[in-house]
């Protein structure tokens, strides 16, 4: 499977939502959390949106943001029709490699501590950095270039 990421648009925040919110509402549900489309859409404005992608067929989408101490994956999802056929893996190691070219101290994610994505993000080496109430932060530190 060829995989390329594209720049998402407006047109796609529904496409995102929808994803989103099958693939995390069970965990909602479990953690006594709301969801709120409003508040996805906000996040979705600010961010860096692209759509995973594999001969025209968007298979999924990260949701991406920055600041001086990391890289930030806020969301990743894939439709659970390509699940388990690299794409998330390769998502990862797509932005991996921004956060060393941008050379941004670190990637990060937060996930529910029982979602069994935990496991890839693993094997990509994020370790487990904290614990807030239902969720985990991970972390993948950045080699730093050598001078």
């Amino acid at each position: 499977m060829k995989l390329e990421w594209q720049t998402a648009n407006e047109r796609d925040l529904e496409y995102a939502r929808n994803l989103t919110c099958s693939n995390l509402l069970r965990y909602y549900i479990q953690h006594n959390l709301l969801w709120q489309d409003e508040a996805f859409d906000v996040a979705w404005a600010g961010r860096d949106n692209r759509l995973i992608v594999s001969d025209n067929v968007r298979l999924g989408y990260v949701s991406l943001s920055r600041d001086a101490r990391a890289l930030y994956i806020r969301e990743l999802h894939i439709g659970e029709a390509f699940r388990g056929q690299g794409a998330g893996s390769w998502v990862i190691d797509q932005v991996f490699a921004l956060a060393c070219v941008e050379r941004r101290p670190a990637l990060r994610l937060t996930v529910f501590e029982n979602n069994p994505a935990r496991a890839l993000y693993e094997r990509k080496g994020l370790q487990v950095v904290g614990a807030d109430d239902c969720f985990l932060r991970m972390q993948r530190n950045v080699p730093r270039p050598h001078r």
